[in-house]
């Protein structure tokens, strides 16, 4: 049985998406496969993809970035985690408490 290592649950959806590679690139149109508190799967196929690049997602009430890093590649699926500080309903993640 393979171990599971993610530290969030994924959801699958399909869903597209935009990568910003950044140095005044064009957005390209990406497919999300899967989404956690913690990354994303893509399918991005004829895409060179940076180790990092900001991935617009539309949450249904306008475009959202994601700062992201990516984590794993095969063929044409690759998988990133955000290095952002915000949660998966793009709201800014609990900080944690400052030691007094």
């Amino acid at each position: 049985m393979i171990q599971e290592n993610r530290k969030s649950h994924r959801r699958p959806i399909s869903r597209f998406a935009k990568i910003q590679a950044g140095g005044g690139t064009l957005p390209r149109e990406c497919l999300v496969t899967n989404i956690s508190d913690g990354g994303v799967r893509l399918h991005v196929e004829g895409l060179e993809v940076p180790e990092a690049f900001v991935l617009v997602l539309d949450d249904g009430k306008g475009a959202r970035p994601r700062d992201c890093r990516v984590v794993w590649r095969l063929g044409y699926e690759l998988g990133a985690k955000f290095t952002d500080v915000f949660g998966p309903d793009f709201r800014p993640k609990a900080r944690a408490a400052a030691a007094v």
